[in-house]
């Protein structure tokens, strides 16, 4: 019955969502599950709509919840909660065909639950304030710290299978967009290199553009969703991930902005007064606080390149 209510919920969000700006759209949850509810009244038959009244909607709302909260806020440590709630989801998107596309995406940022959790055990907590009986909030982990533990992460790692039919290609639209050819290994960490791969928010594909950051880079979403297909996402990707480079003369920056929209990525440089990521790293949202780090180290493990020091063509 549950999974009846993960299948209508995604049918709904997967094409109603708006045009988004790149930064980070906001996520509805109440707002999903009534247009879930409507979704089903309108399209489904009545043994699904009975499905969906009879479910808990308080325990897939706190997921949702906790997954947006934790993720777009700032604090890395408490991503370790959704661990447990994310594996018992993924079996249920990935045994149907109607929303394998959504275990794509979620399977992608598993480890993400995994690295967060490593970087809880290995963080002490400071001390409380003096005078309080308040519980002590450790610090986000440094840049640094990140690094280290990505490095360890995804060096056992094979590559992906689809990225041996998809990365020589990829690699070659790169080039002729201007871009690093190391660069194509966004598409793991993004979705596996998996173009079936769509979120919840609205983005799609391989590279998961969002609508509005789709069309600006002049790809179509209908009747065919431009996205998800390789070459036409690449060039968007590559175009995008240029022009983020030309505007903050930084790749991880870019990688950065990339993630969580390069609004985002400017407000903490002019708060912070610095070009520097790694001043600001701590300061941006948790999900690009992992994603960055975890990029360079894929890059590394995949190449032997650095990140910071790739040249654009």
């Amino acid at each position: 019955m549950k999974f009846r209510l993960v299948v209508v919920l995604l049918l709904a969000t997967g094409g109603r969502l708006p045009a988004q700006t790149n930064d980070e759209p906001a996520l509805d949850v109440g707002g999903l599950l009534d247009a879930a509810q409507q979704f089903a009244q309108d399209n489904l038959d009545p043994d699904v709509l009975k499905a969906l009244q009879d479910v808990d909607r308080g325990k897939v709302e706190d997921f949702l919840k906790n997954y947006q909260a934790y993720l777009q806020g700032d604090y890395v440590l408490d991503v370790a909660q959704l661990k447990d709630g994310a594996k018992a989801i993924l079996p249920l998107l990935d045994g149907h065909e109607e929303t394998q596309a959504y275990a794509a995406w979620l399977r992608a940022r598993l480890d993400y639950f995994d690295a967060a959790e490593e970087l809880k055990a290995i963080t002490p907590p400071p001390p409380p304030p003096a005078g309080t009986n308040l519980p002590p909030h450790a610090p986000n982990p440094s840049f640094a710290v990140e690094q280290q533990v990505w490095v360890k992460k995804v060096a056992p790692r094979p590559w992906p299978e689809a990225a041996k039919k998809f990365v020589p290609e990829l690699k070659a639209i790169f080039a002729a967009e201007g871009v690093p050819g190391e660069l194509v290994w966004l598409a793991e960490v993004e979705s596996g290199f998996d173009k079936r791969a769509r979120s919840p928010a609205g983005a799609a594909g391989m590279f998961q553009l969002m609508p509005a950051t789709a069309k600006n880079l002049g790809l179509s979403l209908f009747p065919f969703d431009q996205r998800q297909q390789p070459e036409p996402a690449a060039h968007a990707a590559a175009k995008y991930l240029r022009r983020l480079h030309e505007q903050f003369g930084d790749w991880r920056l870019a990688v950065a902005a990339y993630n969580c929209g390069e609004g985002t990525v400017q407000r903490q440089l002019n708060r912070f007064g610095t070009n520097n990521y790694g001043r600001i790293a701590t300061h941006l949202p948790a999900e690009t606080q992992m994603y960055v780090p975890k990029v360079e180290a894929i890059i590394r493990h995949r190449e032997g390149a650095e990140l910071e020091k790739l040249k654009a063509t």
